[in-house]
């Protein structure tokens, strides 16, 4: 394999392909990587390895090519010399420094070089680690149908738990894509100091927002006149008969007679959309349709790029009719791909919650749990801002921590507050953020002491003293793998632009967070990161800083992408 300058920034993915490429040698460059030889199919280059994740198979190997893939591949199985002197030699961009490579009853693992590795990263910062390995551009417009007006404004009152989630949802994904460099703005504006509007900023969402007199009259004409003017508008028959006598026409029903209606299912089979409703007919087009369009057509001014997505994020209740307002926008001379991004229900079991009182439900369980603990402490705008936080990040874990297109079930009729320890979620994920806090305050206090000098540079540090099992799997699980997470929803966004659904990975942050949690958690209970002040132990001391600090800013930009702020103290 040619070696080529490594880049500074380690990935999985890359290191994945290197080693497919250095296991099948010359037959990676084939015209089909799937192609028969004789009576062997050599197998897909993404299926040859395995990154390992867990604690107890890290002990011994990092990747893994299976026996099953082996003999796929060669003769009984046997791996040629050849190919494991490329596999210790391994080079690339992006591609993780391998120590060795053995092959074993289970197939032939890998080790990565974890010293090199740990240095690679840590050294000079994990900056380029926690953001998208590219930048894309293009604008996405965020449609959130539960706040459009239809025909009444949706309050604390009247927003439902399905709803919400379809909120917070397109909250995170705005952040996501933002973070992936899409220009990114949201559908519809709601008036200022709305009941909603207060709703949502007590969980951190800032939705834009418009003056209370604002109206959007003269765009909700402009598509009215759209759609008396469309191909697709179906032209009523004359109703009613002929009088006798006279010749005159009766109109039986005048109001019908100038219905404007609109077939839907001539305009997506016409332009070719998939997806959608077969049932979707002819559609009668209300004043609240042409409000929601009027919204739409506004959010998509804004956009100042070529290429244009428009998400609908939406309930599942709500799908049918957020294709009507799709389609209906399409058949109104619209050119934008739309996208669907459909959410399953919200189950509260032996309970009927209204967004609000989940929400008051929540914050009272997150404030008796703080002061079970804490006791009178939990007084003043301190604690009042991290009771908001923690009832913000229990919600958004609660509502996002499942695939978006499955139900979610809430236990609300549990006695006793939500705990801030235990692996229960957002509660947990603060907590631990709390606790990087709480370490770094504890070493900056030693160093006005005295006991300890300043973190030095990572070029100074010997990373060969991070023998942890716990270190290595914060590093190879989380910190580089983390940049290529965020890279996977925005490459959802370019599927066949007629496809109605998209599904995403949204639930994808939420789980990273709390697995990373569970695993920090158990790596900072058993190890004494802050040791005693002697200078043979600092080495050891400042590698683990340089690790935990890196870690930090994880947590503070995984937190960021949810629109949660990081605690300080808990």
């Amino acid at each position: 394999m040619e070696n080529i300058e490594e880049s500074s920034t380690l990935r999985i993915t890359p290191t994945v392909r290197a080693l497919s490429s250095a296991l099948r040698g010359k037959r990676e460059n084939g015209p089909d990587s799937r192609q028969q030889n004789g009576d062997r199919i050599f197998p897909e280059p993404e299926k040859l390895w395995f990154k390992e994740s867990s604690a107890k198979n890290l002990r011994n190997r990092d990747f893994l090519s299976p026996t099953t893939m082996l003999n796929t591949l060669y003769a009984n199985g046997q791996v040629p010399p050849a190919v494991m002197s490329r596999l210790r030699s391994l080079r690339g961009i992006g591609v993780l420094p391998v120590a060795g490579g053995e092959v074993t009853c289970e197939g032939l693992r890998v080790s990565v070089d974890r010293a090199a590795a740990f240095r690679a990263v840590l050294a000079g910062g994990s900056t380029e680690y926690l953001k998208p390995s590219s930048q894309k551009q293009g604008c996405v417009v965020l449609n959130c149908p539960a706040l459009h007006s239809r025909p009444n404004t949706p309050t604390s009152d009247t927003l439902t738990l399905g709803q919400l989630r379809t909120v917070l949802l397109a909250d995170h994904m705005g952040a996501l894509l933002r973070r992936q460099g899409f220009t990114v703005s949201y559908c519809p504006l709601l008036l200022e100091e709305s009941d909603i509007i207060t709703l949502l900023r007590a969980l951190g969402i800032n939705w834009p927002t418009a003056p209370a007199k604002w109206t959007n009259e003269e765009r909700e004409e402009q598509i009215l006149e759209a759609l008396r003017t469309s191909s697709y508008r179906e032209r009523e028959t004359q109703r009613g008969r002929r009088v006798s006598g006279g010749g005159q026409r009766k109109v039986e029903d005048e109001a019908d007679e100038e219905a404007l209606k609109v077939n839907l299912k001539r305009v997506f089979q016409e332009e070719g959309l998939l997806g959608y409703d077969p049932s979707l007919g002819t559609c009668t087009v209300h004043r609240d349709s042409v409000s929601h369009l009027a919204q739409l057509d506004l959010a998509t001014a804004a956009c100042t790029v070529a290429m244009a997505t428009v998400l609908h994020v939406t309930s599942c209740q709500d799908e049918f009719r957020q294709q009507q307002i799709a389609v209906l926008w399409r058949a109104s001379g619209t050119k934008y791909t739309q996208r669907h991004l459909v959410c399953g229900p919200v189950k509260t079991p032996g309970s009927h919650l209204t967004a609000a009182q989940y929400l008051q439900l929540r914050r009272g369980q997150m404030k008796e749990a703080s002061e079970m603990k804490y006791g009178d402490q939990v007084e003043g705008q301190t604690w009042d801002d991290i009771i908001r936080a923690m009832t913000s990040a229990t919600v958004r874990f609660e509502l996002l921590s499942t695939v978006h297109t499955s139900p979610v079930t809430l236990d609300v009729l549990r006695e006793g507050g939500v705990p801030t320890k235990g692996p229960r979620g957002g509660a947990f994920v603060m907590y631990n953020c709390a606790r990087l806090h709480t370490l770094f305050d504890s070493y900056e206090r030693g160093v006005e002491k005295g006991l300890y000098p300043e973190i030095p540079e990572g070029s100074q540090l010997d990373f060969s003293a991070l023998k942890e099992e716990g270190e290595w799997l914060l590093l190879f699980n989380y910190l580089i793998p983390f940049s290529e997470l965020l890279d996977q929803s925005g490459q959802a966004l370019d599927c066949e632009e007629r496809v109605a659904r998209v599904n995403i990975k949204t639930e994808q942050v939420c789980k990273f967070l709390v697995s990373l949690s569970k695993d920090f958690s158990s790596y900072y209970n058993r190890v004494h990161v802050l040791g005693e002040p002697l200078p043979h132990l600092f080495n050891q001391m400042f590698c683990r800083l340089h690790l935990l600090r890196a870690l930090r800013e994880l947590y503070h930009n995984a937190l960021d992408i949810l629109n949660l702020p990081p605690i300080r103290q808990l």
